[in-house]
């Protein structure tokens, strides 16, 4: 068996699965790769940040919902070599629960937020479907 010693960019990123009253929070994205399509809220993760410092942020500046970082839950992290086209991409995806839904407002890159119900969501971009 050979192993291939090339070095390899990859790029951190943090995902939210936000809920609230058999809804999920999406976000439709803005620009390639997966422009218009429904994708999770996240992002790059910044130098010098923890992945869940960078899932709140996200969170916030992608929908205008705020949620505490103790109030987030990791519950995977994902890396399959193919599931960016831009390249290699590791994301780590939290999640929270809301009593409500809340109204959403979108922002940064999203040009949508919406609440989506659990049993009918979209097709979704990336590898999203898996965090489910």
């Amino acid at each position: 068996m050979t192993t291939d010693t090339t070095d390899e960019t990859i790029r951190y990123t943090a995902d939210v699965v936000l809920l609230a009253a058999d809804h999920v929070l999406l976000i439709e994205r803005g620009w390639e790769p997966f422009a218009g399509a429904w994708a999770l809220p996240g992002g790059h993760v910044d130098s010098g940040e923890s992945s869940l410092a960078a899932a709140a942020r996200e969170l916030e500046v992608e929908t205008g919902i705020t949620v505490p970082d103790a109030d987030l839950r990791q519950v995977g992290a994902y890396d399959a070599p193919s599931r960016d086209p831009r390249g290699r991409y590791v994301t780590v995806a939290y999640t929270a629960t809301l009593p409500a839904t809340v109204p959403p407002s979108a922002g940064d890159d999203a040009t949508a937020a919406r609440w989506w119900p659990l049993d009918a969501l979209p097709d979704l971009a990336f590898d999203h479907a898996a965090a489910r």
